[in-house]
């Protein structure tokens, strides 16, 4: 008999005297300990590290109140609902993005998501360089298969708040501040001119952008510069699309007695009875369910739009300006928002036109 088998007899004899002298007791006893003893085995690969997630901002920082912030809500979002562990950095310039995200990544993080569109080419760079690792990106495309775009339908939200301008306004003049002169803005600009021109086609729309650098998007004293200046001129409502600089054209707004418009949060409540309403920008969402997917081992690669019919886009109501929008306003917003999501509203888009990323 090899020694190996008549050692396993041998135990198997002696555990069984031993079993039939102590009594069933004992075997009952035996059988919770041999559980409990799988169940310990088991726990570290059940349980397992922590979920370690790397989030990157743009130039406008997880405070701006607006785009970065909404990606600092989803990410806390799965901190307190998935249990994940957040390390969050802040880009202060573009060249700063693609050591972090090499940082993030050499240090083995689960996904690490950059926000921002300035951050695409040092996606492209890295995302490559560490094949087995999940990276998503906001608001801009990079064709990897381990990273996720996360690409959203602005033009069709900023048609919408355009439209309640349109319809709002007593001069028939409304504003238009964009931050960083970019396509993605010029996205922007021509949704919202489009819905004030499909409402009101009196109606007189002037722009103004802060800048051509990232410094755009975190410039109020520029951004309430440049609304203090639309204002004189006769507009009643200017809506901005420019991250931080939003906060000098809430300012502005309030000290003139005026409408602005907020983007990608809400921000109805930064200046009550000034902000007639927000083009919401859901990236709160996208970054949540990113996250999400991606620790229940769900992860794709690719593109993941989010428009008005998933409502990854959509126009803030609450109690901050449920008395600037009266009703016939609001059901014709909500009409036209339902028009668009069936395809019988076309919204211009400024991608559609020539224009890159």
């Amino acid at each position: 008999m090899p020694f190996n088998f008549r050692c396993r007899v041998e135990k198997q004899t002696s555990l069984r005297h031993f079993v039939r002298f102590m009594g069933p007791g004992l075997l009952q006893a035996t059988v919770v300990i041999a559980t409990l003893g799988l169940f310990t085995l088991a726990a570290p690969a059940a349980w397992g590290a922590p979920f370690r997630v790397g989030l990157v901002f743009d130039k406008g920082g997880k405070d701006d109140k607006s785009f970065n912030s909404a990606a600092n809500l989803g990410a806390n979002r799965a901190v307190k609902e998935l249990g994940v562990q957040l390390k969050s950095v802040e880009a202060n310039d573009t060249a700063a993005s693609e050591p972090h995200l090499r940082n993030f990544a050499r240090a083995k993080f689960d996904l690490i998501v950059a926000v921002g569109f300035s951050q695409a080419d040092a996606m492209k760079k890295v995302a490559p360089q560490f094949a087995g690792q999940n990276f998503a990106l906001v608001d801009a495309e990079v064709d990897s298969k381990n990273v996720r775009s996360l690409l959203f339908q602005e033009h069709e939200g900023s048609f919408l708040v355009g439209a309640i301008a349109g319809l709002t306004t007593k001069t028939n003049k409304v504003g238009f501040i964009g931050g960083m002169d970019i396509p993605l803005i010029r996205r922007f600009q021509m949704g919202y001119e489009a819905g004030v021109k499909h409402v009101n086609p009196k109606a007189q729309v002037v722009s103004n952008y802060v800048g051509v650098t990232g410094e755009a998007w975190n410039n109020p004293p520029k951004g309430k510069e440049l609304a203090v200046a639309q204002y004189g001129g006769g507009a009643d409502i200017i809506f901005g699309a420019a991250g931080a600089t939003n906060m000098g054209l809430l300012d502005a707004a309030e000290e003139k007695k005026k409408f602005a418009i907020g983007v990608d949060s809400n921000q109805n409540g930064l200046k009550p009875g000034y902000v007639l309403t927000s083009m919401l920008k859901r990236v709160d969402v996208a970054v949540f369910d990113t996250i999400k997917s991606a620790k229940e081992g769900k992860f794709k690669g690719g593109v993941v739009r989010f428009g008005l019919a998933d409502e990854g886009i959509d126009f803030a109501m609450d109690e901050h300006n449920k008395s600037l929008v009266t009703p016939a306003v609001l059901a014709r917003a909500k009409a036209l928002k339902s028009d668009i999501i069936a395809g019988k509203v076309k919204v211009p888009d400024f991608y559609e036109r020539g224009a890159r990323k």
